[in-house]
């Protein structure tokens, strides 16, 4: 009892660093503003592989188009992976507008048979044509802000990191399951943004990243994590820290947040999440997979303090109330400060069942991401 007790609150303690050290250093990160006097020099190239999404892929480019960045300093270049509906003749449509646009086929370039990342050698691909400096990636189902590129490309030329990361969050979110993942990817910006700052835990998301073509080139690209399905973001941004352990910084400032639509069924939910996950113990800096282990028992540890009650008493009870009383209070102070960050307060009613969903989240998708280790995404069953 006493080593169980004195587990606990070491999981406990751990977890209440970590959230108070991320909120500490959020507070001493700088909003990033575009100087007054910028005139923009950089060329920009913006990747986008796209499979099937001709319910996304128009308001993506129409958003990107529309940036306040000047357009002769920027092109598109959307990579089409095997698309089987109107994902290409769309974006053919909008190319006879817009001159920026360029339109790649995967196919054209390769053997998918021999594939296991799609992804990455799409954007490699779109890496090898591009013709601006900094290469800057989202996803065909996401929608820019207006001054996005403006942003990126002023922290660029000032500061000349090797790779920035930005914030993604969703929108548009009409039930529990969408809100609960609107505030846990809130939370997750906010750690990572301070993960970055403080260079301990370097997290990131490839529907906002940017950094130069010269460095993707330098350290060839996804060269060694090709046999994941995922990861095309972290793998590349821990590999850059290990070139430029000063290279990466977090753009924070709301105005650049990229938008995505939050997953609608379980089913979608659950196949999105294990393919993160299936990542989680290839990332070369471990202190990543030490945070993600560590909340991984904590909530397993919550769980196992609930089902013990009857056959200790009291006792049990006492070290699940603080555990949950604990989880709840860093918890609630993390997505507030990110809900206020983004401007989502109202995502905060329903903290207190995504708390319970939350719990229930972390231990099945942990469990399932180190042991489901083929899955399904869009129609292909990857590893």
């Amino acid at each position: 009892m006493i080593a169980y007790l004195t587990f606990s609150l070491l999981l406990s303690l751990f977890y209440s660093y970590v959230i108070f050290s991320a909120l500490k250093t959020w507070h001493r990160l700088s909003k990033w503003r575009v100087p007054p006097d910028f005139q923009p020099k950089t060329i920009l190239s913006i990747l986008i592989p796209a499979r099937d999404e001709e319910a996304n892929i128009t308001a993506c480019l129409t958003s990107v188009v529309n940036q306040s960045y000047p357009t002769d300093l920027f092109e598109i270049i959307v990579v089409n992976d095997h698309s089987t509906d109107r994902t290409a003749d769309l974006v053919l449509q909008l190319q006879t507008l817009y001159s920026n646009i360029k339109l790649l086929h995967l196919a054209d370039f390769t053997n998918s048979s021999v594939l296991n990342s799609y992804k990455k050698k799409a954007l490699e691909i779109g890496v090898a044509y591009a013709n601006g400096e900094l290469i800057v990636t989202t996803d065909a189902d996401c929608v820019a802000p207006p001054n996005w590129l403006q942003l990126l490309a002023s922290l660029y030329e000032t500061r000349q990191p090797r790779c920035i990361c930005a914030p993604v969050n969703f929108h548009q979110e009409k039930n529990l399951l969408e809100r609960f993942q609107s505030l846990d990817y809130a939370g997750t910006m906010l750690l990572t943004g301070a993960g970055i700052h403080a260079r301990t835990l370097r997290l990131s998301n490839g529907a906002n990243l940017a950094y130069p073509k010269a460095v993707f080139e330098e350290l060839q690209g996804f060269a060694d994590s090709y046999h994941l399905a995922s990861g095309d973001d972290m793998m590349l941004v821990h590999k850059i820290a290990g070139r430029y352990p000063d290279g990466i910084v977090f753009l924070k400032n709301a105005a650049a947040t990229v938008l995505t639509t939050a997953k609608a069924t379980w089913r979608d939910f659950w196949q999105q999440r294990i393919r993160w996950a299936t990542k989680s113990t290839a990332y070369p800096d471990r202190r990543v997979t030490g945070v993600v282990a560590m909340v991984f028992f904590y909530c397993c540890n919550i769980l196992l303090s609930i089902l013990l009650i009857p056959f200790v008493g009291w006792q049990m009870t006492g070290i699940f109330l603080l555990q949950l009383v604990n989880k709840l209070y860093w918890d609630s102070r993390l997505l507030y400060t990110a809900c206020v960050f983004f401007n989502k307060k109202e995502l905060l009613k329903a903290f207190l069942p995504a708390q319970l969903l939350h719990i229930w989240y972390i231990i099945v998708i942990g469990i399932l991401g180190n042991t489901v280790k083929k899955y399904e995404w869009k129609g292909r069953k990857v590893r």
